[in-house]
């Protein structure tokens, strides 16, 4: 039988994510972003298609290198405004009891003993579903926001990022003992002092003397999803991350990412089994072959193709304004998504992509593959990309809200079901257990959190 496949909701805060323009659908729902009810309703719909969790993407930078402003982003909805997605999760936790919700905060933009207890505070309200994409951050305009000059280097970035990691885990899985919370009545003890430490660390980027204010959470540290995919990226995935999320337009890129963090990881004593891969793709499923194709020819009269340049320009750092259609894409070394550049140009020598392609090929759901037909032709094709990179789900994109998202668990899990690659119910327990069931809820002794823990009271 084939490897379960696993699948995560892909989508922001925002009226508009990958399909640029296509809030102006009839029918899309993502124009009501700011409405609670809207992330209710998506959220139901995902437990009953019994998706692993809900991955909100976010950042405070604006989408400012194409035609050298925001303008673009601002007119077309391009990712703008957007909301803090952190504030979401308590109000989705409550309407459902499995699905989990990874959500993206960056290393360069907040404290991390404040963003720890943020996310120990998701965690304890959400039974442990909460999930962190650990993210760097490359735009200039969320550094100025905040007081920096200038978004810091690639690689420093991820120097920032891997100190940071450590004064979370220090946090997460050092300040307390697993005994220390008491709650007892009779004694009026309700946490044990003896069992709580503080943590003391003193590096390059920060200095922290602290104990975790907030008591240890279901997960202690949240399921860790990363997506860096340059060779600095890769490194971090490989120490650090539980998910790994991949976005690129060919499977041989997907492929020999897969392959790569898995043997650094194993070459950092990791189990490369503990880390599960997600790729970005895009599904528009009809009953027919004929009624997805007309689905995806609607969708199309409202793809915005300046709102996808606008998009493409801020991942990779390239204003493409300044070409023509036809000009083929080159790699440029920049500070923006190094994987995605390369993604496109040197990661895979035997494709060239133009601007008009890419233009076209961004427009419904971004970097990543784009899926349509019937039930059976996406289910091939969901199969087929995984046993030829060896990745293991898929974080799905939309093209509308939520219509996109329903479509799917009402046509193709299904169909995944009756093929036995798709699970008939959630398995109980936090995120973590769902996801990695021979682990249990908190994170292996191999991974490099573990060596923060206290050891057992004797």
């Amino acid at each position: 039988m084939s490897k379960e496949i696993r699948i995560n909701a892909f989508a922001i805060f925002s009226p508009s994510h990958l399909s640029a323009g296509l809030w102006r659908h009839p029918r899309d729902k993502s124009v009501d972003y700011n409405q609670i009810e809207t992330w209710t309703e998506l959220a139901l719909i995902l437990e009953r298609g019994k998706f692993d969790g809900l991955f909100l993407a976010d950042g405070i930078s604006l989408y400012d290198t194409y035609g050298g402003s925001a303008a673009s982003s601002i007119r077309t909805g391009a990712q703008f405004p957007k909301l803090d997605p952190l504030l979401l999760v308590p109000a989705l936790a409550q309407v459902t009891k499995h699905l989990g919700f990874g959500v993206t905060s960056s290393v360069s933009y907040e404290a991390p003993y404040l963003f720890a207890r943020r996310m120990s505070t998701l965690d304890h309200l959400s039974k442990g579903r909460a999930g962190w994409n650990i993210v760097t951050s490359f735009g200039d305009a969320g550094s100025r926001a905040l007081g920096q000059e200038r978004a810091r280097p690639h690689d420093d970035r991820y120097d920032l990022a891997d100190e940071y990691m450590e004064v979370v885990y220090k946090l997460w899985e050092g300040s307390w003992r697993d005994d220390a919370i008491r709650r007892d009545r009779v004694s009026g003890v309700f946490s044990d002092p003896e069992g709580i430490d503080f943590i003391h660390h003193h590096g390059r980027h920060f200095d922290v003397d602290a104990l975790h204010v907030s008591e240890p959470s279901p997960q202690r540290t949240p399921l860790l999803y990363q997506a860096g995919a340059s060779a600095r990226g890769r490194d971090f995935s490989a120490r650090h991350a539980e998910c790994v999320f991949l976005s690129a337009p060919s499977k041989r890129v997907i492929r020999d990412t897969v392959s790569d963090v898995r043997r650094r990881a194993a070459a950092l004593g990791r189990n490369p089994g503990d880390i599960l891969f997600f790729m970005l793709m895009t599904v528009i499923v009809g009953r027919t072959d004929e009624e997805a194709q007309a689905k995806l020819a609607d969708y199309r009269r409202y793809a915005s193709e300046e709102g996808t340049l606008t998009l493409f320009s801020g991942w990779t750092g390239i204003d493409l304004s300044q070409y023509r259609p036809e000009d083929p894409l080159s790699y440029i070394k920049n500070e923006g998504m190094q994987s995605t550049i390369e993604g496109f140009t040197i990661a895979d020598p035997d494709r060239v992509w133009t601007v008009r392609e890419v233009a076209e090929h961004a427009a419904i759901g971004g970097k990543g593959p784009l899926v349509v037909g019937s039930p059976a032709r996406v289910a091939d094709e969901m199969q087929a990309w995984l046993q030829e990179t060896g990745a293991d789900g898929f974080n799905l994109g939309y093209a509308l809200m939520h219509e996109s998202f329903s479509d799917f668990v009402d046509l193709v899990v299904p169909e995944l079901q009756r093929r036995g690659v798709y699970k008939q119910d959630y398995r109980p327990g936090t995120l973590r257990e769902k996801l990695f069931p021979a682990l249990g809820a908190k994170l292996p002794a191999s991974h490099p959190a573990a060596a923060f823990r206290h050891a057992p009271r004797e």
